[in-house]
């Protein structure tokens, strides 16, 4: 299903290639500069897939759509850490719900933030998946 190459991976499956967060036309080309981990460039994307060349910014303004796609990560979030906190630790007082929700949000904005990108990209960016595009070894 993945061949291996020299610098890149080609990834057949577009919905594994979302989740590695790789070009959504040749599914080779990383769509982020740094790693989720660097605290000050975590949303920093290339301009262009180093790959293919697949434009990462379709117009100006793109990603101000994904801002709903994060809505709806942050809200599907807090109702499942709200139910599990409910019945792991049997109603506790407010201020925990609100310290683990809090902390849960803080830590996870760098993936809420690439994968709310990434979605938009997949979904709205008018790249299609071309195989010939990909490069080998």
């Amino acid at each position: 299903m993945a061949e291996t190459t020299n610098t890149y991976e080609l990834v057949d499956s577009t919905a594994l290639a979302l989740a590695k967060l790789r070009c959504p036309r040749c599914h080779q080309g990383k769509l982020f500069s740094y790693s989720a981990l660097n605290v000050t460039k975590f949303a920093q994307m290339p301009a262009q897939c180093p790959v293919c060349g697949q434009s990462f910014e379709p117009e100006p303004g793109f990603y101000f759509g994904s801002m709903y796609i994060t809505f709806g990560f942050n809200v599907a979030m807090f109702l499942v850490l709200g139910v599990l906190i409910y019945y792991l630790l049997g109603n506790p007082d407010t201020w925990v719900y609100v310290a683990i929700i809090t902390g849960a949000t803080v830590l996870l904005t760098p993936l809420i933030l690439r994968y709310s990108r990434a979605l938009m990209l997949y979904l709205f960016g008018g790249a299609q998946y071309n195989r010939n595009l990909a490069r080998r070894g």
